[in-house]
């Protein structure tokens, strides 16, 4: 099914989300739910499930901010986008709201879980680093531009060195990590086997190696000093405190203008093929909506919310929302400016 797109409240650019959708003009209506929606307060909480790479964002930033704006209250689960998916598709969770990097993991719970959701900023990839590690000075050297980028995977393959990632089966970024390596491989003109001495293996899809930490320890890992570098996204960096390496857009998988170029990587895990793309966040709600779940994603598309994920360096689109929109509740689709 085609997207439907419609205009964001604020005046963000649209950087060439799925073309052929049409646009409406933007609501003047405030946030629904918010203290200057005629003060109603909203009842109930709103149980959060989203990948860990919004904890820090959900839990510290959004979570008081939400509660004072609606009165509603918040309940958050982090994990891999697809461990929560497959718990939300069996039951163990039951979560009213979904935030997941990338619609893959939403799409495979519709209908019978949702039949719509929305995408509302951006992010991209980089390589976090220990600033007290054995390799400190030369990633800071490749990250202030004193060594060219170029240099980063060859670094990456020096001995000894401890590099974490998550897993490719449940975790978009650990598959963002992976095909940003191979665009590297291809964009710097590195040999050909670069990408599996990056990694330890030349089966680059697998959940089997050193490697591979649970994506809500993995920064925290880093941090501990047990890792030499990691996979990141730049909002994860940012809002942490990480030292990183900036990746060009060329590779960073946080440019729409280089969808097209992103596409050239691919994975394939557990039977599934992966294409590269710009890297998205996206929202949803999960089962019959509840109002207190209407008003967390109604309150996540308004200036309020957008601008917290701004303030965490996100990059900022103009909402899309994908699915049935007759199915979208009134109070989600009135920030959208339905």
């Amino acid at each position: 099914m085609p997207p439907f797109r419609i205009a964001a409240l604020l005046g963000v650019a649209c950087l060439g989300l799925a073309a052929g959708c049409a646009s409406s003009p933007a609501s003047s209506s405030p946030p629904a739910g918010s203290a200057s929606a005629g003060g109603a307060r909203v009842a109930g909480t709103a149980n959060v499930a989203y990948a860990s790479s919004l904890e820090y964002l959900n839990e510290k930033v959004v979570r008081p901010a939400f509660t004072a704006a609606t009165g509603a209250g918040y309940s958050g689960t982090g994990n891999t986008a697809g461990a929560l998916e497959a718990e939300i598709a069996s039951g163990e969770i039951a979560p009213n709201v979904f935030e997941s990097v990338g619609g893959d993991n939403i799409t495979p719970l519709e209908p019978k879980f949702t039949r719509w959701y929305v995408q509302y900023a951006g992010t991209s990839m980089v390589l976090a680093y220990n600033p007290d590690g054995t390799y400190a000075s030369q990633f800071k050297a490749i990250a202030d531009g004193a060594r060219p980028v170029r240099d980063l995977f060859t670094l990456l393959q020096a001995p000894g060195l401890r590099l974490g990632r998550t897993d490719p089966a449940t975790d978009p970024q650990a598959r963002d990590f992976i095909m940003m390596l191979q665009l590297a491989q291809s964009y710097y003109h590195l040999p050909p086997d670069t990408v599996a001495k990056i990694l330890g293996t030349s089966d680059i899809g697998t959940s089997d190696s050193p490697q591979i930490y649970a994506e809500s320890s993995l920064d925290s890992t880093l941090q501990s000093g047990q890792l030499d570098a990691a996979s990141a996204f730049v909002t994860q960096a940012v809002q942490l405190h990480l030292a990183y390496v900036p990746l060009p857009a060329a590779i960073n998988l946080g440019s729409f203008a280089l969808a097209s170029q992103y596409k050239k990587a691919s994975l394939t895990v557990g039977g599934t093929t992966y294409h590269g793309s710009p890297q998205v966040i996206d929202i949803t709600t999960i089962g019959t909506p509840t109002p207190a779940a209407e008003a967390f994603v109604a309150y996540t598309l308004s200036a309020a919310g957008l601008a917290q994920y701004r303030a965490g360096g996100f990059t900022m689109i103009t909402p899309a929302l994908f699915g049935d929109s007759g199915a979208v509740p009134e109070p989600i689709l009135r920030e959208l400016g339905g």
